[in-house]
């Protein structure tokens, strides 16, 4: 069985999980320019992780800013082969209390022109499926670890994914709620597409930390309110990447992997050798 790499993109602290042991920073160079900080690798109960602060430690980055190319290239140089999204969101739902989590199977992107949302272009064209955004296979377990940790989990629902980086307006928030979507945030699109270029699993654990400003009888958000909730809700989170880690670790059988198999429209001979060069981790066996 091939060895399985999984990888944790979210806020600060993860690297610090405990039992994880052999810790090294890795800084990784990519044709798509810096990602937000350094890799931190190690192991956690046998198992290799690679965990990246999206916004870079101290928090540096607005979601427009992250270089979610550079980002998802890098775990993938780094060998990982499924991608954990810890994500603060907020909750469109009555019934998803702030404290709650959401392991999503759906998204729509309300996100504009400045996120650059796919490796191709330039050259090379490709078209993946994107109809079920999410690794099925992941998302479950993901699900049964967070029940197993104790967690008020909701499994499925659309992640409604807006520019930022002010919250809503009411009128927005009503509007996302008549979309029938379960919680909203800034930053899993285009990291999921991207996800899937790569043929990298993703899946997400989704940290309801407030109602948006819908919500009549609760206080409008506030980062205070979000960050006293995202505090709580780190160390579960932790406890879902611990629990899942031994099922994630094992050999994939979902289509995650061959993503790109029927994606790529390009012509081969008309493929620059530059453009080879640079998407070589990701087409290069299909070449």
């Amino acid at each position: 069985m091939a060895e399985q790499i999984i990888g944790v993109i979210g806020g600060s602290g993860l690297y610090e999980m405990e039992g994880l042991s052999d810790i090294r920073q890795v800084r990784v160079e990519t044709p798509f320019g810096e990602p937000s900080d350094e890799f931190i690798t190690g192991t956690l109960d046998g198992v290799k992780m690679v965990f990246l602060p999206r916004h870079g430690r101290g928090h540096r980055f607005l979601p427009s800013e992250v270089n979610f190319r550079a980002n998802v290239y890098g775990m993938k140089k780094l060998g990982v082969s499924r991608i954990i999204s810890v994500s603060a969101v907020g909750s469109m739902k009555e019934e998803i209390v702030p404290g709650h989590i959401v392991i999503p199977d759906q998204f729509i992107d309300r996100t504009n022109a400045t996120r650059a949302n796919t490796f191709f272009g330039n050259g090379v064209v490709a078209h993946v499926q994107f109809a079920d955004p999410v690794c099925a296979e992941l998302s479950g377990w993901l699900y049964e670890a967070a029940v197993e940790a104790g967690a008020t989990v909701h499994r499925g629902g659309t992640y409604i994914c807006m520019e930022g980086p002010a919250f809503s307006t009411r009128a927005e928030s009503t509007m996302y709620r008549s979309f029938g979507v379960s919680v909203i945030g800034m930053t899993n699109i285009p990291e999921a597409k991207l996800a899937r270029e790569a043929e990298l699993c993703y899946g997400v654990i989704a940290l309801a930390t407030d109602y948006d400003c819908w919500h009549e009888s609760h206080e409008d958000v506030s980062i205070e309110a979000v960050l006293a909730i995202i505090k709580k809700n780190v160390t579960t989170a932790k406890m879902i990447i611990r629990n899942a880690v031994k099922q994630i670790a094992s050999e994939r059988s979902c289509p995650c992997a061959s993503a790109l198999q029927y994606a790529i429209i390009t012509d081969r001979r008309a493929i620059a050798d530059e453009a080879k060069e640079r998407l070589d981790l990701f087409i290069g066996k299909y070449l």
